[in-house]
Order: C-alpha cells, then structure tokens, then sequence
C-alpha cells in the first residue's frame, strides 16, 4: 500500500511538473464553464444539469489525453525495466497510477463547484441530494475511462496509439446507447446494461442503485485487471 501510495505522489507530481496537466484542466474548466452559462444567460437557468450532460463528453476527449503516457511512456523511455527491478509489484505499478489520474479528474471536478457557488448566490433553490449524486456518477464514470485509458496505454509503447486505441474503446461504451434501434429485441436489455449511459443517468437523476454502482466499479476492475496482465506477459527487448 505505501508503495502504490509513493507511485501516486510520484505520478501527480509528473503531472504538474510538466505544463500538460495545467493545459488540460485550464481547457476543461472553460468548456464546462461555456456548457453552464449558456443556459444561465440564454434562457435565464440556473443549474447544473447541463453540466452533467457535457463533462461525459469532455471526458472522452481529456481522460485518454491524461492517461495515453501513464504507462506507454514508461516502456518508451526503458523506465518501466528499473521499476521491475524494484520490489514493487505490477499490481501496485497500476493501483498507484490510476489513483493519480482519478485525483487528477476528481482535481477537475473539484473546480467545477464554483459553478455551485454561483447557483447558491443567485438564489436558486438547490437538491443537494441529487448534486451529489451526479458528482458521484461523474468521479465513477472518470475511474472507469482512466482504466481504459491505463489498459490501452500498457498495451502500446507509443502514446498517440495509447490515445487512439482508449479513445475508440470510451466511445464504443459512450455511443452504444444510439444503437439500441438497431439492436434485435431480445438483445436490447443487454445491450443497455452495457450502455454506459444508461447506468450513469440513473445515477445522475439521484437514484442510488446498487447495480448501477457494481457495473462502475466491476468495468472499472476490468480493465485494470487487463492492464496487469498486459504489464504481466511484456517481453523486453
């Protein structure tokens, strides 16, 4: 645990050594901020729904670009040979990076209470519960990606490739939901389970389900789960 604990700090601070991570926040906060007060000035509403609605979209685009060099950069470079030699174990390697890109993303949500703020001060009448709610689905629907985005970047030494490959693995859960018209009837209730949106708009709504919460956290172990294997059977040149 103080291993995958070291490994976090040590990713984190990589993060914001470098102009990157500032890059990536900055630009985020502004699309989510444009998403909030258009409506506020446009329609005279005040809320965060709209917010809700477009931070799963900004994540496609952002959680691979945080992600593409957690691990692909490591085998790039020839670093990923001396933590082998460490007595750390490849589970605690993927652990320590996948808690610093969920607190990277957990960092950005954090900024996005000032949206809150606003809302508080103009007078609007808040549901707290749902509030959280939809917070909670967005920190669990971050894991879920920064899982693919590590699984996609330990199966490729190249970044852009890292990026592409988790890019295309979000948006297939991302996009499922359009498909379902397509889909035979007696396939369509398992298509929707997989449908990624389908769980986090329930959670969203303000309703707490446990099946909800163990399809988050199972894709979530998955992938993690696939990217210890692939970090398991690398053969070195």
């Amino acid at each position: 645990m103080n291993l995958t604990l070291t490994l976090t700090k040590k990713e984190i601070r990589s993060y914001f050594n470098a102009p990157a991570a500032y890059i990536v926040l900055v630009i985020f906060l502004l699309l989510s901020g444009w998403f909030f007060a258009s409506p506020l000035f446009i329609n005279n509403q005040a809320n965060l729904r709209s917010l809700f609605g477009i931070i799963p979209l900004l994540y496609l685009f952002f959680i691979p670009a945080i992600t593409m060099g957690l691990i692909s950069r490591e085998k790039n470079s020839g670093t990923i040979e001396l933590l082998a030699t460490l007595p750390i174990k490849d589970e605690q390697i993927i652990m320590g990076k996948f808690w610093a890109s969920l607190l990277l993303i957990g960092i950005g949500l954090l900024f996005t209470l000032i949206h809150l703020i606003t809302i508080v001060i103009l007078g609007t009448n808040v549901d707290y519960g749902s509030l959280f709610c939809g917070y909670l689905g967005l920190l669990l629907l971050g894991a879920v990606y920064s899982s693919i985005g590590i699984f996609a970047s330990s199966i490729s030494s190249n970044q852009i490739v890292s990026l592409i490959i988790s890019f295309f693995i979000i948006l297939f859960f991302f996009v499922i939901k359009y498909f379902l018209i397509f889909v035979p009837d007696f396939l369509v209730g398992l298509f929707q389970y997989i449908s990624i949106d389908y769980h986090l708009s329930n959670i969203t709504r303000g309703v707490i389900d446990t099946r909800n919460i163990i399809y988050f956290i199972s894709l979530t172990l998955l992938f993690l789960k696939l990217a210890q294997t692939a970090l398991e059977n690398r053969n070195w040149k």
